[in-house]
């Protein structure tokens, strides 16, 4: 299939608005909106729900998964925000470390990826050890600092303030090497650049689905290695055990749960928000994830090449993910490129030092020249400053 064209047409983007900002909150296909709408019509109307309704989306969600990220479908759980399902490895794995051990994350990582661990080593006597940000490349230190002591690193799919690329079937490797656990954030990758799931084989691998998954807010998805799936849950939820679809056997409380990683679904997993996630994947399956990953980097390295020129500092492509990036500012600018930006209706992030742009497949060529404009109109004034 050949890049995407611009898929604006399915989304509710003004012409007047040219966003670049999808790693802070993707727009929601029309095709989601719908569906959300009419999944809140039936609410309006319970009396027509029947118990396998509670159950049949989630399902169609774990089905899908597997096959745009890979795994089985029993290894999905469904959460609610990425924090949950950190929490939850955290708690699984907590039991294993020990006084001496050592659990890795990264300078800057997400503060969801780092407080779960922080407390998990507290507890434990562990060491929670944090790896320096590198010049370049952040899959040679994370590889140089690993080591017997460490029995878990904690990391996202890329980092969330600029969209390094970060190595994870090497980091796999290593982790395999001195028996460490793998727990990877991929809420800023997945859906918008292929992820080998089966080949890097985290031992849990946690997806907020509001940025590139095109979810609506509050679904997220988790997978867990089946070593883990036995392991005692976050809560104690109904719906996971094995008698939850007989309403009128819910007395005869159930030791047992349903099988795979259901046991770790979040509470009330069969919202109305549901039928608006099967949407976004079904899009980005008929979409292709390689396509999506190739249209967005044709998109930033036409952005990127007009950075360097204004005098921005961007990573080389190599050791940058396609579908985000960060141009870092010189050190001391204090001004507002971004809200001045956004004056014009264009809309960028900052995060850090780093002027982060992430485009979707709603970008177009006007989009694309309106952002590079402003750019240029508003960066040499900039660095003057």
């Amino acid at each position: 299939m050949p890049l995407l064209p611009s898929q604006r047409h399915l989304f509710d983007v003004p012409d007047d608005v040219a966003f670049f900002n999808s790693a802070t909150n993707s727009p929601l296909l029309n095709a989601s909106r719908d569906r959300l709408l009419a999944a809140a019509r039936s609410k309006s109307h319970p009396w027509n729900r029947t118990p396998p309704d509670f159950f049949a989306d989630a399902e169609a969600i774990r089905k899908l998964c597997a096959e745009l990220i890979g795994g089985e479908a029993d290894g999905y759980a469904l959460v609610p925000a990425a924090s949950y399902g950190i929490s939850t490895a955290a708690r699984i794995l907590e039991p294993q470390l020990r006084a001496g051990d050592e659990v890795l994350v990264i300078e800057g990582e997400f503060p969801s990826v780092v407080f779960p661990f922080k407390r998990a080593a507290e507890e434990r006597g562990a060491t929670l050890v944090t790896i320096p940000a590198p010049e370049e490349d952040w899959t040679t230190a994370i590889l140089a600092r690993m080591g017997t002591k460490v029995k878990v690193i904690a990391l996202s799919s890329c980092h969330w303030t600029n969209g390094a690329f970060i190595d994870l079937r090497a980091i796999a490797k290593a982790c395999r090497d001195v028996g460490a656990a793998l727990v990877v954030d991929g809420t800023q990758s997945i859906g918008a650049m292929p992820f080998a799931l089966d080949e890097i084989a985290p031992d849990f691998l946690v997806a907020a689905g509001y940025k590139w998954l095109l979810f609506p807010y509050g679904v997220g998805v988790m997978h867990v290695a089946s070593k883990w799936r036995d392991s005692r849950p976050l809560e104690e939820s109904w719906l996971a055990r094995d008698n939850a679809a007989d309403f009128a056997a819910l007395v005869n409380y159930s030791d047992r749960y349903m099988p795979g990683a259901r046991r770790f679904d979040g509470g009330e997993k069969c919202t109305t928000l549901l039928p608006g996630a099967i949407a976004a994947l079904e899009q980005i399956r008929a979409w292709g994830i390689d396509n999506i990953a190739q249209s967005l980097a044709r998109i930033n390295a036409r952005i990127a090449a007009d950075l360097e020129g204004l005098g921005l500092r961007v990573p080389v492509e190599s050791q940058r993910c396609p579908h985000m990036f960060g141009a870092r500012l010189p050190k001391g600018y204090s001004g507002d490129l971004v809200g001045e930006l956004k004056a014009r209706h264009v809309h960028i992030s900052r995060r850090g030092s780093a002027l982060r742009f992430s485009p979707h497949v709603h970008v177009n060529d006007g989009d694309v020249e309106r952002l590079l404009s402003g750019l240029r109109a508003l960066v040499p004034r900039a660095l003057q400053m």
